[in-house]
């Protein structure tokens, strides 16, 4: 979500080293977008109160709505529908209602919760993260009167998404937006940690502190961000992306721990990077499916827009490859 200039020898080291690795992966074959419109940072779910169940999918703000929200009747490789509906009109008295980026939902008890970043009225430059319930995954959702973080001081708040650890505790995942500007060149680099937040049962009510369980380091650029959070057979994996969103060096990175506070090994090479034999362009934002088994992003497409990806993963201890 945020800008820089780019070096050019950065852009092609990266390149390059990424070549041997996407190749071997990925195969030369091109991958076409299971949705085909700007749905930028999506994230999914298998709702089971739906009749019949459905797979839905959630994105960043753009053709009309706030929140927009797809359906597929035939699993995540799609075909998928964009649906005429916002699923979060008003998205809180704290918001200034612009902004409304990288939502998530997560079914909590008898309601759903919505986890969401928007502009904040008490500094029009950052954003919040926060978060609404619903008694319908399709809304309308209601949005608390109080945002989950702000921190302003450090650059505002973005890329919220929930978790539920295997021993029933909830938590959510976020990044401090530290180089909203992608560089922010009138402040020098700024820290753009993922923290780690417990919450209540009830999804909404924050437990103590946040702990910062990543940062960026060499090779990630001014930033990383879009933390996901999963656990597969006792390891915890953490997805993110590294550099600016459109700066042709955009990426999706994992990490992984044994515990849910770390300390956390990044992947090296990451799981998909410029370069690659998809002949994706900034691929990013990506979420991982409830079991594990595969992963929504997007990549841009069409004119200024991002459209959404699907691909099937496979976990072996902490090593992710796409299958």
């Amino acid at each position: 979500m945020s800008f820089k200039f780019l070096s050019i020898a950065l852009l092609f080291a990266r390149a390059v080293t990424s070549s041997p690795v996407t190749e071997r992966d990925l195969g030369k074959r091109a991958l076409e977008p299971v949705l085909k419109t700007n749905f930028p940072d999506p994230a999914v779910i298998y709702d089971v109160g739906t009749a019949g169940g459905a797979f839905l999918a959630f994105a960043t703000e753009g053709n009309g709505h706030k929140v927009q929200v797809a359906q597929s009747s035939n699993g995540w490789g799609g075909p998928w529908n964009l649906l005429n509906r916002d699923l979060l009109p008003n998205p809180g008295a704290w918001s200034t209602g612009n902004a409304v980026w990288a939502p998530d939902v997560r079914k909590i008890g008898s309601k759903y919760v919505l986890y969401y970043a928007a502009q904040t009225k008490a500094d029009v430059t950052k954003h919040c993260v926060g978060s609404a319930t619903a008694d319908n995954v399709l809304g309308p959702y209601t949005a608390q009167s109080e945002p989950i973080d702000c921190s302003l001081v450090a650059g505002g708040a973005i890329d919220i998404s929930g978790f539920t650890d295997t021993d029933g505790k909830r938590y959510v995942v976020y990044k401090i937006d530290g180089n909203g500007l992608c560089g922010n060149p009138n402040k020098g680099p700024q820290a753009t940690p993922l923290m780690l937040q417990e919450m209540a049962g009830d999804g909404i009510t924050k437990i103590g502190e946040p702990t910062k369980i990543l940062d960026k380091g060499p090779g990630d650029g001014p930033l990383i961000e879009a933390p996901n959070l999963i656990k597969v057979n006792g390891i915890y994996i953490v997805f993110f992306s590294s550099n600016c969103f459109n700066s042709g060096l955009y990426d999706i990175s994992y990490a992984t721990a044994t515990s849910i506070k770390g300390p956390y090994t990044k992947a090296a090479p990451a799981l998909l990077l410029p370069g690659n034999s998809w002949g994706l362009v900034n691929p990013g934002g990506a979420q991982a499916t409830d079991d594990g088994k595969g992963l929504v992003f997007h990549a841009d497409c069409l004119t200024n827009s991002r459209c959404m990806h699907y691909r099937d993963i496979k976990i072996e201890g902490r090593i992710v490859t796409f299958v």
